[in-house]
């Protein structure tokens, strides 16, 4: 049970007992229930059924050299023509996971620039989790690995990194998570604008 029931400063995440998770940039108890804030209003939950209040990642990104490619770029090329799957979706998918940070950890333990939690990496046969090229790769052949399991649905595959497959097989799609459903949109319109920009290159 929740020690405190001071508002939170911040937009964090409540956990519910479903396994729900809510993106909330406030809560009070009252009693026996507790009212969460909400974009666009508030939830009323039973104090018992709220397990706890996680922050929201946010990794500051490393100074890095300049690069015409970007960071990593040379790395993020390789691992893309080796496993056939989209330069820009790597990236992309580095920038929300990490900022670009070889080093971030989340509250998850997840670890990298992509993000691996330590049985994804075992997986793949990772040595060192924190060396950008290992971790890039294995990033990398899990994308594609997901790509090919939702037969090429995007939105499934993202969706599944960023929640796990046994959650998109449990509500048939891209589960009711808001942060799911934001990571699924940011990479999605970055994908989408950058193609208008590019002309489809």
């Amino acid at each position: 049970m929740i020690a405190s029931m001071a508002p939170v400063a911040r937009a964090d995440y409540a956990v519910l007992r479903s396994g729900l998770r809510l993106h909330i940039t406030g809560y009070e108890q009252e009693g026996d229930r507790v009212r969460l804030t909400v974009d666009g209003g508030t939830v009323d939950v039973q104090a018992a059924d709220l397990i706890s209040v996680e922050p929201e990642d946010h990794f500051a990104a490393l100074p890095t050299r300049a690069s015409p490619d970007g960071p990593f770029g040379s790395l993020i090329r390789a691992a893309s023509l080796k496993h056939g799957v989209d330069e820009k979706l790597i990236e992309y998918v580095i920038a929300v996971e990490s900022n670009f940070n070889p080093r971030a950890v989340s509250r998850k333990q997840a670890l990298g620039l992509m993000q691996l939690l330590p049985q994804t990496a075992a997986r793949y046969s990772v040595a060192n989790i924190f060396d950008p090229a290992q971790n890039i790769d294995a990033g990398t052949h899990y994308l594609k690995d997901l790509l090919a399991k939702y037969r090429g649905n995007l939105q499934f595959a993202l969706a599944a990194y960023n929640a796990g497959p046994e959650m998109v097989e449990r509500y048939g799609g891209v589960p009711p998570f808001p942060e799911t459903q934001k990571y699924v949109r940011q990479i999605t319109a970055k994908l989408a604008r950058n193609t208008i920009l590019t002309g489809g290159k």
